[in-house]
C-alpha cells in the first residue's frame, strides 16, 4: 500500500526549516533580517512569480510560489519573536486569520462559519459583489464605517494604484477632481484611473504592451547586429 502523505506536511517542514535558519546557530544573514529589510525581496519574488505565470512556465511557477511562501514564513517567524501582548504572532495565527476570513467571506459555501454546506450557489459576478459588501461590513464593524481607501495598498506600482483608485471611485461612487495639469505624470494617471474605473487590469494591460515592445527591441537589436556583421 502506498504511503499516505498528510496534506500540509510540506508546509510544516518549510516552517521548521525557516525557524532553524532564524534560530541561534542558524544562518547569520537570516538572523539579521527585519520586516523592513525583507520588503525588497518580497516585492522581487512577487514580480518573478507574475512573470512565471504570464510566461506559462509551470516549473517556474512552482519555484516562484515557493520563494513567495518563504517570504510569508520568514515574516511570520520574525513576528513570533515579539510577545503576543505586544502585537507578535506566528505562522499559525496567520493561517487561522486566513481561514476565518475565507469562511466569513464565503457564506454560500460555509454556513455560519461551520464546515457544512452554506447558502445556495451564486454566480462569480454575484460573488464579487457580495465579497465587496462583506468586506465593507467587516471594516464598518471594526472601524466604525467603510472607507473608499480601505485595503488599498498605496505602495503598489503607480499604474496599478491609479487603476485601483479609479475602481474604488466607481464602487463607492466617490469622484474627487482628477489632476488637471498637463504634465506627463498627471496625463498617465488620468488614463490609468479611467481604465481602472471601467474595470480594466491597468497594470497587466500596460505590462503586456511593454513586454511586447521589449520583444520588438530584441528583434531590432538582432537585425542591427546582422546588418553590421554583413
Amino acid at each position: 500500500m502506498a504511503e499516505q502523505v498528510t496534506p500540509g506536511a510540506g508546509l510544516a517542514r518549510a516552517a521548521a526549516i525557516t525557524d532553524r535558519l532564524r534560530s541561534p546557530g542558524g544562518c547569520p544573514w537570516d538572523a539579521e533580517q527585519t520586516h523592513t529589510s525583507l520588503v525588497r525581496y518580497l516585492v522581487e519574488e512577487c514580480f518573478e512569480l507574475v512573470q512565471a505565470l504570464e510566461d506559462g512556465d509551470p516549473a517556474a511557477v512552482r519555484e516562484e510560489l515557493g520563494d513567495v511562501l518563504f517570504q510569508v514564513l520568514f515574516h511570520a517567524r520574525i513576528a513570533a519573536e515579539t510577545p503576543s501582548a505586544a502585537g507578535g504572532f506566528d505562522i499559525d495565527d496567520v493561517a487561522d486569520g486566513l481561514v476565518d476570513k475565507l469562511v466569513t467571506r464565503h457564506p454560500h459555501v460555509f454556513a455560519a462559519g461551520s464546515g457544512s454546506a452554506g447558502e445556495a450557489p451564486v454566480s462569480a459576478s454575484d460573488q464579487e459583489v457580495r465579497w465587496d459588501e462583506i468586506k465593507k461590513a467587516e471594516r464598518a464593524k471594526t472601524q466604525g464605517r467603510a472607507s473608499v481607501l480601505d485595503g488599498v495598498a498605496l505602495a503598489q506600482p503607480a499604474l496599478a494604484l491609479a487603476g485601483k483608485l479609479g475602481s474604488r471611485a466607481a464602487k463607492f461612487d466617490v469622484h474627487a477632481p482628477l489632476p488637471a495639469d498637463d504634465s506627463p505624470a498627471a496625463t498617465i494617471f488620468r488614463l490609468a484611473y479611467e481604465l481602472g474605473r471601467s474595470g480594466a487590469d491597468v497594470e497587466g494591460a500596460v505590462r503586456a504592451v511593454a513586454r511586447g515592445h521589449a520583444a520588438a527591441m530584441l528583434d531590432a537589436e538582432s537585425a542591427a547586429d546582422e546588418a553590421a556583421s554583413g
